[in-house]
């Protein structure tokens, strides 16, 4: 198993293949013509030693992508931007509005207080948000409670109970100096 497949499997995520040959194959096929044209290229260009190759890469990814690139059918970026910071193994989620909007890709600050509360707070103003702790084990109650996945809410429970043995299981964030730490929304 890969690195990558190990730490899927320590996250309890399935990796979902391309189980098309369309699919992977413009993958695979634009990979090999990549490794093969600039290991072409760099020789060409009497390319030797790394920091040449990195200051070749510009020009060859310029004139590779003036060849080869396709101009989208729409210019619009439909990928949703994320409002996420992750503290402490768990990942919160702030609510969108318009002002969590302006914290895309800045700095936000954590306030962990004595009392177990956090705050997650843009320019000194607390924002709203949920979060999804990546080390809470799932219980019996939450199984019975949520019938539509209750199967794969008990096949997460006995992989988690599978996992390997010492494995630090908590109700909530560890308390550190009751400081705000800062992070940024990505």
């Amino acid at each position: 198993m890969t690195q990558f497949g190990r730490a899927l499997k320590a996250l309890t995520i399935e990796i979902i293949c391309a189980n098309s040959s369309q699919a992977k194959g413009r993958v695979e096929r634009a990979n090999k013509t990549l490794q093969d044209r600039l290991v072409k290229e760099l020789r060409l260009a009497g390319v030797s030693t790394m920091e040449a190759g990195n200051a070749f890469l510009p020009t060859f990814m310029a004139d590779y992508n003036a060849r080869f690139a396709k101009a989208p059918f729409n210019d619009k970026d439909i990928h949703p931007q994320s409002l996420t910071l992750q503290y402490d193994n768990i990942l919160f989620l702030i609510e969108p509005s318009e002002f969590a909007q302006a914290a895309i890709g800045q700095r936000v600050e954590v306030v962990d207080f004595p009392d177990g509360r956090l705050e997650v707070r843009f320019k000194g103003r607390s924002m709203p948000y949920r979060t999804f702790d990546k080390l809470r084990r799932v219980t019996e109650t939450a199984v019975i409670e949520n019938k539509r996945l209750g199967g794969l809410l008990t096949l997460i429970r006995q992989d988690q109970q599978a996992g390997p043995p010492g494995q630090r299981t908590r109700k909530g964030p560890k308390r550190r100096d009751q400081i705000g730490h800062m992070f940024s929304v990505g």
